[in-house]
């Protein structure tokens, strides 16, 4: 799907959304990430580490009148397997993991978008089947970082045929999250598995299971 040239000044927002403390699920937000590093956008268009916020996402959802999420989705495909998805049919694929029974999942935000009359026009998910949700502090696993870059072909083609097409980063951004989160200074501080359980709470798992 192309979406056909808008005229005017649309409001874009570009989210990633996840956790990266839990390997794969980082996926949306190390995508966001490095869009930000490498290209340089409208003022019209924001883009936003989305985190686990959910309903804290709402009012950004409902001032976009064209909206592209990056996400780990478990769609029960191979790892590493790209999926597109337009429009209406979104809300129906979001979300690989809930981490807890208090957190918002982005449906519902989507869902309060819409009652309260703030929907995008134009409404593109970009996302990946993990290897791996439950490695506490782990990093994306090869087959799905591989995808970072195809996932953002895939979001600036889509936004291209809107008219708008950013240009290169040719010096340092500034980040949407503190330098310790972003992808190389979380991957090279993580400690070994000696020192860190990856399961959780260390208190409550057998010994013969903590660093199975």
């Amino acid at each position: 799907m192309m979406a056909e040239a808008i005229k005017g000044n649309k409001n874009v927002l570009i989210l990633g959304i996840g956790n990266i403390l839990w390997a794969d699920e980082g996926f949306g937000v190390r995508c966001v990430e490095t869009l930000n590093q490498n290209y340089q956008f409208p003022e019209n268009v924001k883009l936003m580490d989305g985190g686990t916020q959910g309903i804290y996402l709402v009012q950004h959802v409902q001032a976009a009148d064209i909206l592209v999420v990056f996400d780990a989705i478990d769609y029960g495909l191979e790892p590493g397997t790209l999926k597109k998805i337009y429009d209406a049919e979104v809300p129906k694929f979001m979300g690989a993991k809930q981490m807890s029974l208090h957190q918002t999942g982005f449906q519902e935000v989507l869902a309060m978008a819409e009652f309260t009359g703030g929907f995008p026009e134009h409404l593109l998910l970009v996302g990946c089947q993990p290897v791996e949700l439950e490695d506490f502090g782990g990093s994306l696993r090869d087959p799905v970082k591989k995808q970072i870059v195809p996932s953002l072909e895939i979001a600036l083609d889509y936004l291209k045929g809107f008219g708008i097409e950013p240009l290169a980063n040719v010096g340092e951004s500034e980040g949407l999250a503190p330098e310790e989160l972003e992808m190389r200074s979380y991957e090279s501080g993580r400690p070994s598995e000696d020192k860190a359980c990856r399961k959780g709470d260390i208190r409550f798992i057998p010994t013969d299971e903590r660093h199975s």
